[in-house]
Formats: C-alpha cells, sequence, structure tokens
C-alpha cells in the first residue's frame, strides 16, 4: 500500500547513517576543502625553515599522514610554489613572486594613505609619480569630489614637457637621459601656454633649483595650476605634486609649502618607500 511503503521509507531515512562530504559543513558555516587546508599548512610549515625541511619534518609539523604531505610536496612543486633541493623542500619561484606581489600593494596602499592625509590636511588633490623604467609613472592620486583631480586628457607620459610632475622628473634626470626621453616623447603644445619648443624646455630645467617647487599655469590643463616637488629616494626619481583651478592661483604657493615641509618626515619612514 502507499501508506506503507512511505512509513517504510521514512524509517530506513532514520536508520540510516549520516554521512558527511569532506568539502561541505554545517548549515551556515563556511563551505572547506580539506587539500586546500592541508597544503597550506605545508606552506607554513616551509616557511618557518630558512634553509628548508624534509618531507617527513614537513609533514610531522603540519601533522600529516606522509603519504599525503608527500603528494601535496609534489603537487606543490609542479606548480613552482615550491622547490626541492638537496633533499629538502624551500619556495619556488611562483610563491616568491606571491609575497613580492602582497608586499607591493602593502607599499601602494600605505602610500595612498600617505596621499590622502596631505589631500584632506591641504584640501588639494595630492599626486605621487616616479621615473622608472625611462617612463613618468602615475603612481598614485588622492582627491575628492570637491577637490577633483586634473583629468588625463592628454597621455601623461606622452606630455612629461607639460604638466609639473613631468617637469619635476625630467629635471631629476642627467642631460643625456633627458634628451633620450625629448627623443622618445616630443616637446609639442598642447595648450597655449605649453613650452613652446624642447630648446625652451631644456633652458626651463636647466635652470631649475635643486629641490625647488616646480610651478605649471595652464601648461597641461586650461583652468588649472600645478605646483611638484622632487621626492628622491636612492636612485629613483619621484615627484609628488599639487593642482588648483586658476581662480585660486594665489593657494597654490603656500600649499606646496606646506606639502615640502612634511615630506621628510614621510621619507623617513615605511609608510613612503617607494620601492614599488
Amino acid at each position: 500500500m502507499p501508506g506503507g511503503d512511505s512509513s517504510a521509507t521514512a524509517l530506513a531515512a532514520r536508520s540510516a547513517p549520516t554521512t558527511t562530504s569532506p568539502t561541505t559543513a554545517s548549515p551556515g558555516s563556511p563551505t572547506l576543502i580539506g587539500s586546500v587546508r592541508r597544503a597550506l599548512r605545508l606552506m607554513e610549515a616551509v616557511a618557518s625553515h630558512t634553509d628548508g625541511a624534509p618531507a617527513k619534518q614537513l609533514a610531522r609539523e603540519a601533522g600529516l599522514p606522509l603519504p599525503t604531505a608527500y603528494h601535496l610536496l609534489r603537487t606543490l612543486a609542479y606548480e613552482g610554489y615550491l622547490r626541492r633541493e638537496n633533499g629538502v623542500f624551500v619556495f619556488g619561484e611562483a610563491a616568491v613572486r606571491l609575497a613580492m606581489g602582497g608586499a607591493m600593494q602593502n607599499r601602494r596602499t600605505k602610500i595612498e594613505e600617505s596621499l590622502a592625509h596631505w589631500r584632506d590636511s591641504i584640501g588639494v588633490p595630492v599626486y605621487f609619480a616616479l621615473y622608472r623604467e625611462l617612463e613618468i609613472e602615475l603612481v598614485a592620486v588622492a582627491d575628492t569630489p570637491y577637490a577633483p583631480a586634473v583629468d588625463e586628457w592628454a597621455d601623461f607620459r606622452e606630455t612629461g614637457h607639460a604638466h609639473a610632475l613631468g617637469q619635476c622628473l625630467l629635471g631629476q634626470l642627467d642631460e643625456r637621459a633627458r634628451k633620450d626621453h625629448l627623443a622618445r616623447h616630443p616637446v609639442d603644445r598642447i595648450t597655449p601656454y605649453t613650452v613652446p619648443d624642447r630648446g625652451g624646455l631644456l633652458e626651463r630645467l636647466g635652470a631649475m633649483g635643486q629641490m625647488q617647487p616646480v610651478i605649471e599655469r595652464q601648461e597641461y590643463a586650461l583652468g588649472t595650476v600645478c605646483a611638484a616637488i622632487p621626492v628622491t629616494v636612492g636612485s629613483t626619481a619621484g615627484a609628488m605634486a599639487i593642482s588648483l583651478p586658476l581662480h585660486q592661483e594665489g593657494r597654490l604657493v603656500p600649499a606646496v609649502e606646506q606639502l615640502r615641509s612634511g615630506v621628510g618626515a614621510m621619507l623617513g619612514s615605511v609608510a613612503f618607500s617607494i620601492s614599488i
């Protein structure tokens, strides 16, 4: 009878043992992948040994059966996260790249936080750029809807001759590097106020004081004035800059002097390492 079959089925279901998949958890808990957790424990064990450790020791420290540890160690080595040499496992190139990427992101975050501090303190957009691999690189910008950054309407790398950050970076290069850059990125008048030619730019750069602010008025963007200061650490040329609408030009010099007075403290801290 249908009713009898239903009761039997229900009884069988209640009597059957309950099994839980190793990749699932109770309702409301996150799903955890056991093999991933075990592999991470092995990576942590490797990290605790500067000169590496053998599989048996890693298995013991990770609390894993030796066959399981061997399987995971071979997989991690195949993927480049570990490397076996002289009978011990050490980090491979993939793990090193991962660590470097994390450190780079951390330094970039600290730079952004520093720029945000000065943006809020001075009330202006703040920019940070480097001259790296023979190019001008805008690393970070901090602005607000009430004090917006200048729109990059003309390619920033191509127009270093026209904006304060670019002029400040070029001013820190030696004559040969400066001329090489301008050979690759020729001077081009992008507003009526842009320096008219290569000769005029080189003359201006040569006359700059080594640590003096670079002032630029409407050379890159009409209706905008900018000022930049050099930020040099080691052999890397860097620069910080601020911008203001033309009608607030009177604030430009006091604001950049306020920025310059505080940059020394930044450079002395981890918060402004530019090794990124």
